[in-house]
């Protein structure tokens, strides 16, 4: 069996994605991820221009072989566009592998280490109260785990936190919106809405929040301790990880656990938060860490060190990457947890999947591959539109943290 072509596709039902087909000669197909929010036609020119003239006539089962070529090969190594583009490749090339052996992705990682995935889902509000309200209602509907965020009293708009309760997007049509942001006013409301869930939702309910990078070390670490009493699950994202020691700060005030690792693309992002256990779970995803290959290598190191994965899961990741990330779940022995926000039936209907949701899990099905397929003449009613992620000014108008 040998590579025959590649093709990159982007479309956007409801948001902007980019899709990468890989056939072989033999009539089997593979579907990746290659979505980089903001950045979408960045990586589909890398792929189409720099990756798929050097894929025709390879052998698709050489996942590591490939991968590597096209990482040391490429001699720029890392970043987001890269590793998105690498990480389309690896997923496509694992899909068909599956197909080819008639088997789910997770039985070629060692098969299922649990009987699902535990997922947690978006609540938001524009003040306490209607925060409550939506916990709750997730709560009802089957979650074990909710990440809860709130309106913050004195400023216009806040992360986490939109009109549309089920589907949130923060990436706008046109040009970067701008928010406004206080750290002071943040860090009184949040331990507020901890203690207002926790007396009306009870112990059991796992709890999670992100604090997007918004936080210097001190003040995360203030954060954090706040947030004792009301066992969270994580607090997410508690400041910037460029500088990866200054986790130690935070680590040495709170033991809140902590999870950080959306934005990376390579494990090496995380070496020293990991090595020296400053974290308790890698946020890492398959498509921008370079795809299955090297995050299955990533969560052995992370697993060598008591840290577990809580693989990001938002809607600018494509069902692709949600069906792959899945398999990776089920089979690793250090899975922790799944971020899980539904996509709109638009890009559902475009991404035909075969992983399914119950009871607070999600479990990737029995379809060989990912199980995630791709409607390319109903993508073709989509066309690409130009979308930004938010920036954020501190209330003297200084660039901060969004």
């Amino acid at each position: 069996m040998t590579i025959r072509d590649a093709q990159v596709f982007v479309c956007s039902p409801g948001r902007n994605f980019v899709t990468l087909k890989i056939r072989t000669d033999e009539g089997i197909y593979g579907i990746g991820d290659a979505t980089l929010n903001g950045r979408e036609l960045a990586v589909a020119s890398y792929l189409s221009d720099h990756v798929v003239p050097c894929l025709i006539g390879r052998d698709p089962f050489q996942t590591e072989d490939i991968w590597q070529y096209l990482y040391r090969g490429a001699y720029w190594r890392k970043g987001p566009v890269t590793m998105t583009a690498i990480a389309a490749v690896d997923m496509a090339l694992w899909d068909i592998k599956g197909k080819a052996l008639d088997t789910p992705i997770y039985n070629l990682l060692g098969g299922p280490s649990r009987s699902g995935v535990m997922v947690y889902g978006h609540a938001n509000g524009r003040d306490i109260a209607e925060t409550v309200d939506e916990v709750a209602r997730y709560q009802a509907d089957g979650y074990l785990a909710v990440r809860a965020q709130s309106g913050v009293p004195g400023l216009p708009s806040t992360y986490g936190v939109s009109g549309d309760k089920l589907f949130y997007e923060p990436a706008a049509r046109g040009l970067p919106p701008e928010n406004v942001w206080s750290s002071e006013k943040y860090l009184l409301q949040v331990p507020k809405l901890f203690e207002r869930l926790r007396l009306t939702c009870g112990d059991d309910l796992h709890l999670l929040h992100d604090a997007h990078h918004r936080l210097k070390p001190i003040e995360a670490a203030r954060l954090g301790r706040a947030l004792e009493p009301y066992h969270l699950f994580w607090l997410e994202d508690a400041t910037p990880a460029e500088l990866q020691e200054g986790f130690r700060i935070i680590r040495q005030h709170t033991t809140t656990p902590l999870a950080v690792g959306e934005i990376f693309d390579s494990v090496w992002d995380a070496r020293t938060l990991i090595a020296e256990q400053l974290i308790d779970y890698l946020r890492m995803t398959v498509v921008h860490g370079g795809g299955i290959t090297p995050i299955v290598k990533a969560a052995a190191f992370a697993a060598m060190h008591h840290v577990q994965t809580g693989f990001h899961g938002a809607t600018d990741l494509s069902p692709v990457t949600m069906g792959t990330a899945l398999h990776v779940d089920l089979a690793i022995p250090n899975f922790g947890i799944q971020e899980y926000m539904r996509h709109t039936p638009e890009t559902d209907a475009v991404f035909p999947h075969a992983y399914t949701f119950e009871r607070g899990m999600l479990h990737p099905g029995q379809a060989p591959g990912h199980g995630v397929d791709f409607d390319e003449a109903l993508a073709a009613r989509y066309p690409y539109e130009r979308a930004y992620l938010p920036i954020n000014r501190r209330l003297d108008g200084t660039m901060w943290n969004w």
